[in-house]
């Protein structure tokens, strides 16, 4: 994978397990299927847990150990104050730039749509 392309996976990717994390508390394989179900299919359980270490270090992110039904104790993940404040700040930068970033690599400009 290219550098670029890494870097920006990596910076939406925390973002978006931060978005999955703050609408509800979740175990690392809950997490990956919740990815999967948005089509990020190419995250592995093994570059799920990296990331949470990194958010975890980076205290947006905290984790505690719960029962559970169907087994043994779960370690679930919960977003911190920390954490919202960076995600706010991620998506409205994203959706700042999404727009004009897409109609660029589209190829049109504001003139084509004005003409």
């Amino acid at each position: 994978m290219s550098s670029i392309k890494t870097q920006m996976r990596k910076g939406l990717l925390d973002a978006c397990i931060l978005s999955i994390i703050q609408s509800q508390p979740v175990y690392g394989y809950e997490l990956s299927r919740k990815l999967n179900e948005h089509q990020f299919t190419e995250v592995s359980e093994g570059t799920i847990y990296p990331i949470l270490l990194r958010l975890l270090n980076k205290e947006f992110i905290y984790s505690e150990f719960k029962h559970s039904e169907q087994g043994p104790k779960r370690k679930y993940y919960y977003i911190t104050v920390k954490g919202r404040e960076e995600l706010e700040i991620v998506s409205d930068e994203w959706l700042k730039i999404k727009d004009p970033i897409t109609k660029l690599l589209k190829g049109s400009t504001d003139d084509d749509e004005n003409n």
